[in-house]
């Protein structure tokens, strides 16, 4: 095995080059068949936001019936023998080289779209998410149903169909790790030893090389239910030891995969039971151990609210006012920067403010909730579908143009919108008016919502440029 170090302060790594850039230019004559295959279902108004854990069916349809907002079973192979772990293919030699420098960036800013993948109509998801002229995927994967019953023991199921697809396309697959298996951790939170964290992801990055693009490890851990219940601003150094272990694995057997430090949850909350602050806790993380995980990361994940506020707003100097909210139209959901797109710009200056504004930020979910039924999410009750299409547009628009350095240099790479196919999900099971399907910018019978329409508009054109 190869062990290549990649110093922040020197070091390069010349490599071949196997990045390809989607070729397909999305037209809108493509919607009309793909939509109307399910049929002429009524359209609902679904509901999608961003939040900790993505609760979606991971088990085969007809398996058994399905509750959405149950922990999904472990898959077990048809072979209960564990799969082996190919070393990844190598690159053609006929790739261009590309450097590699640490951190790895982005030229200039890219889009994505979170899609949940399992057991679904993957084929459609992922050729919709290609008419939308998205080039990322982001999917997350849950590493209990993954290993086990015995430590070391993979069962990769339904990951390798998944792989597999979106490799085929051509588009480009972030995968986000949560839930460690019970063994590891019996609250399913963090794993007590950065160790079996690391053995994970290498045998995950052995079976599927360049075939995953880029790997988040863990998901908005300043929040109480990714730690067990209970979390302090401390646990973020444990945090780093798990982000540094990972990081070590994965370069040691493909340097070229993007490893993004997971994205605190945007939260002003000092609660133990709930969560820490995004600031305090982001702030943890850079000043652990005098600044260790300056070397052990290469992108930030970013999860900026929005709330119900436009994204050109931002709290105190741009609030926005919400009419007819109670208990007034200044304090529902916008008293407070978290709730605002715009807070990634706080980000960005915590990490230029602690020394790690070399690394770019990923925003791995964003997007405006539309009116659901889920206690919590009342503030979707106040976007409209337009309200929906015009703040995600007008986001995309901030994010190339403005999320940039003096130099002009983009400190965003990569912006992933939460999300394509939610709505699907919850209306096979239902419930088409949860709040995760108002997030989405399909129906519930795969109909466009405004905001894909427009989203197919705004990339095309920007591809055209």
């Amino acid at each position: 095995m190869t062990v290549f170090r990649l110093d922040r302060r020197s070091k390069t790594v010349k490599i071949p080059h196997s990045w390809r850039q989607m070729a397909l230019i999305a037209l809108l004559g493509l919607l009309t068949p793909l939509f109307a295959a399910c049929g002429g279902a009524p359209v609902s108004q679904g509901t999608t936001p961003p939040t900790a854990v993505i609760n979606a069916p991971t088990m085969p349809p007809g398996a058994a019936t399905v509750n959405p907002i149950a922990p999904s079973p472990t898959v077990i192979a048809e072979n209960p023998t564990p799969d082996p772990m190919p070393t990844p293919v190598p690159p053609s030699p006929t790739a261009a080289p590309v450097e590699l420098t640490f951190p790895l960036r982005l030229p200039q800013p890219e889009h994505g779209v979170v899609a949940h993948l399992y057991y679904t109509d993957r084929e459609r998801v992922l050729t919709l998410t290609e008419i939308a002229g998205y080039t990322w995927v982001r999917q997350q994967i849950q590493w209990k149903d993954i290993e086990g019953p015995e430590p070391g023991d993979y069962k990769w199921g339904e990951l390798d169909n998944i792989v597999d697809d979106v490799a085929a396309r051509n588009l480009n697959l972030l995968i986000s790790i949560v839930k460690a298996p019970s063994f590891y951790n019996p609250t399913n939170g963090l794993p007590r030893d950065p160790v079996t964290m690391g053995n994970f992801v290498e045998a995950m990055v052995r079976r599927y090389g360049t075939k995953i693009k880029a790997i988040e490890i863990w998901n908005e851990q300043n929040l109480a239910v990714e730690n067990g219940g209970r979390v302090t601003v401390e646990d973020a150094g444990h945090y780093v030891e798990i982000l540094v272990e990972c990081y070590k694995r994965i370069k040691a057997v493909e340097p070229r995969i993007f490893v993004l430090a997971g994205a605190p949850s945007s939260s002003g909350v000092d609660e133990p039971s709930l969560a820490v602050s995004d600031e305090r806790y982001y702030r943890a993380m850079y000043e652990y151990k005098g600044g260790l995980i300056k070397d052990y990361f290469d992108a930030q994940a970013v999860h900026p609210g929005g709330a119900a506020n436009p994204p050109d707003t931002l709290w105190p100097e741009k609030p926005s006012y919400i009419q007819g909210c109670k208990p007034a139209p200044d304090r529902c959901w916008n008293d407070h920067p978290t709730h605002y797109f715009r807070h990634v710009e706080n980000v960005r200056k915590f990490m230029v403010e602690e020394g790690v504004g070399d690394h770019q930020i990923w925003i791995t979910e964003f997007g405006w909730a539309t009116p659901n039924n889920t206690p919590g999410y009342e503030f979707g009750n106040y976007v409209s579908l337009e309200q929906q299409r015009d703040y995600i547009i007008t986001a995309m628009k901030r994010i190339d143009e403005l999320y940039r350095t003096p130099e002009g240099e983009p400190w965003v790479g990569v912006a992933f919108l939460w999300n394509m196919n939610f709505a699907v999900l919850w209306g096979a099971q239902g419930n088409p008016d949860h709040e995760q399907a108002s997030f989405g910018i399909l129906n519930p019978d795969w109909s466009p919502r405004p905001s894909f329409l427009a989203i197919q508009s705004y990339l095309a054109e920007r591809k055209r440029r």
